[in-house]
């Protein structure tokens, strides 16, 4: 799982707020009317965006170095991290359903110690994962 951190040029709005754009990302843009909100909505969007091209198989491009990016005025740069573990914890915490086989006398000795199974497959898949 990746973790990414890419530069957000934010650009102060003349009837207040933000507008925020990522220069290495074409098209991902967004916006908030405070600057906690337009970073929050920044996060939002990288997320968006970069698991949108992971998902249509392509490769997120190189994040620019801040110090080659030049803005004007008001503007200035902020670095936006994308965790890809965290942002899947935030918006695609659904249950799915998933059928398994064990031996039937792991089955018997697992209910007879009233296992849950959804719990001890979510944690060995966070312990093979090392996720935590």
């Amino acid at each position: 799982m990746e973790k990414l951190i890419y530069p957000a040029v934010f650009h102060p709005e003349e009837v207040g707020g933000y507008s925020v754009d990522f220069p290495d990302l074409l098209g991902c843009v967004t916006e908030g009317d405070t600057l906690d909100e337009a970073i929050r909505m920044a996060a939002d969007a990288l997320g968006i965006y970069l698991y949108s091209l992971k998902e249509d198989g392509e490769k997120a491009p190189k994040p620019s170095d801040p110090a080659d990016i030049k803005v004007s005025g008001r503007d200035f740069i902020s670095l936006v991290t994308y965790d890809e573990v965290e942002y899947l914890k935030r918006t695609d915490n659904h249950s799915v359903k998933k059928t398994l086989t064990i031996p039937a006398w792991m089955d018997t000795l697992a209910r007879e110690n009233n296992l849950n199974f959804s719990n001890v497959l979510q944690n060995a898949i966070r312990r093979e994962l090392n996720l935590a």
